[in-house]
């Protein structure tokens, strides 16, 4: 089959390695005809996150504590089963794993500063509610003869 067609790019410059990707492959589940019982089609993806050279060791750290929950000894593992071609499959997987990694080893947000409502426009917005509540009660039938 030879390379995979493009490196998958994790974040900026840093790519996934190849040689550190470990490939299975075996047969996918559900509906396919004849086809589905002879073709290795369903991809599994792993990597090993914890001794992986490739990150910088904040991006790894980060990313090892995001991960936590889905990380059997410190491999990460994906899977790909959509397609019927073992191929477009394997494409999904690293793509997959890519998303997966840019997302775990991105820096994390900015703290939110708190804002306050300026003092004009609350006063503003209580004085239209109780104009309103005015224009409602004068609706009533109390009043009237």
């Amino acid at each position: 089959m030879g390379d995979m067609s493009a490196p998958y790019v994790i974040r900026g410059s840093v790519l996934l390695p190849e040689a550190e990707l470990m490939w299975r492959f075996s047969r996918s589940s559900g509906p396919g005809g004849q086809h589905v019982n002879t073709s290795d089609s369903q991809v599994e993806l792993r990597f090993d996150l914890a001794r992986t050279e490739a990150l910088p060791p904040v991006w790894k750290e980060r990313a090892l504590e995001r991960l936590a929950g889905r990380l059997v000894d410190g491999v990460v593992t994906v899977r790909a089963s959509e397609h019927r071609s073992q191929w477009r499959n394997r494409e999904t997987a690293a793509v997959r794993l890519a998303s997966l990694l840019a997302e775990a080893t991105a820096p994390p947000p900015k703290p939110r500063r708190p804002t306050r409502i300026p003092r004009g426009i609350n006063e503003r917005r209580l004085r239209e509610k109780k104009q309103r509540s005015d224009v409602k009660r004068g609706r009533t039938g109390r009043g009237w003869t």
